[in-house]
């Protein structure tokens, strides 16, 4: 696996109309299958067989962010969420406003020493950016300005990697590579990758790209919570102990058993997400799209979701890529 392509996937910027790391994704795609735009919102691919069976793999590739809502003389910037951002770190961290050029700026933060004791977090319509920018402000940033963190993609020890996006570009990532290994093999049905936008705002583009392609079957690829002091163990994975099957009763449990089967049979490390509803992913909305479509739900586990540091473990995007090459080339469950 190239992990560079990961590092480009996770700096770029995939948020409202800018969509960088789409472009990537798909100029990365089109190697192994013809790639297009579909309403907008995402990127479809597929790879034909001599089959009349078509199964979907979908990953998101948005990410969470802000929007600037009003522009103060001063160079003060308010801003309000795109998807659920952790207020917990956001005094004093940087971020790029992209007005008329990419503007650094920061979460305005109150000294300890005056600060009052709190203890609950600010929202970001809460706290305002300081852009440094003086007067100019107004003349740079206009309301409806985009805005994403300012944050490097580092390789840490271990095999484990550190980034801005890794929700869900890893799983992004697992599908340019499941891609580059079924390209010229013979494979026993048409498969489609989709790369669906604004599943931070309510799954819109996975919902959407369920009706544009006739798939009789589907696997969402995510994160999820991976094991951190104060994350409950019940409800996390352990970074590098490998994929995480999905089980869920919105979730089809012969898809989930072919999973489960093929991680056995291959030796793949693998763990069980167990789940009494509702998944939080876009399996969500693909599972009840149309007249529905059977669907599984395979995971990263992923530290410090919705930051600019969020770490996986790219042992657990191998076992990743190694489970879904094995469903394709089994002809899938159904």
């Amino acid at each position: 696996m190239d992990i560079k392509i990961l590092k480009n996937l996770s700096d770029a910027v995939g948020i409202g109309h800018i969509k960088t790391a789409s472009q990537i994704a798909k100029e990365q795609l089109s190697k192994y299958a013809a790639a297009e735009d579909f309403g907008g919102i995402g990127i479809i691919a597929r790879i034909d067989a001599d089959s009349d069976k078509t199964i979907m793999l979908e990953a998101h590739i948005d990410e969470v962010g802000f929007i600037v809502t009003h522009v103060f003389d001063d160079g003060f910037v308010k801003v309000a969420n795109i998807g659920g951002n952790d207020g917990r770190i956001l005094p004093a961290q940087p971020v790029v406003i992209h007005g008329k050029n990419d503007i650094p700026a920061v979460f305005a933060s109150t000294p300890p020493h005056l600060s009052k004791d709190k203890t609950e977090a600010l929202q970001a319509d809460e706290i305002l950016l300081d852009t440094g920018v003086g007067c100019d402000a107004k003349n740079l940033i206009s309301p409806g300005d985009l805005i994403t963190y300012e944050a490097d993609f580092k390789e840490l020890t271990e095999g484990r990697v550190m980034g801005k996006s890794l929700d869900d570009r890893s799983g992004v990532f697992c599908l340019l590579e499941v891609a580059k290994r079924l390209k010229g093999r013979k494979l026993p049905c048409n498969v489609v990758f989709c790369l669906s936008e604004q599943e931070e705002l309510g799954t819109r583009g996975a919902r959407t790209a369920s009706f544009a392609v006739n798939c009789d079957e589907a696997i969402a690829i995510d994160v999820t919570f991976g094991d951190a002091p104060d994350v409950p163990t019940l409800k996390s994975g352990k970074l590098g102990k490998g994929v995480m099957i999905g089980i869920s009763p919105i979730l089809n449990r012969t898809i989930t058993d072919k999973l489960i089967c093929l991680a056995k049979e291959n030796k793949i490390p693998y763990q069980l997400e167990v789940m009494g509803g509702t998944t939080g992913t876009d399996a969500d909305v693909i599972s009840v799209a149309k007249d529905g479509i059977p669907c599984g739900l395979v995971s990263i586990p992923l530290r410090n979701m919705h930051t600019p540091t969020e770490i996986i473990d790219i042992g657990d995007i191998g076992s990743v890529c190694d489970i879904l090459e094995n469903y394709i080339l089994s002809g899938g469950a159904l």
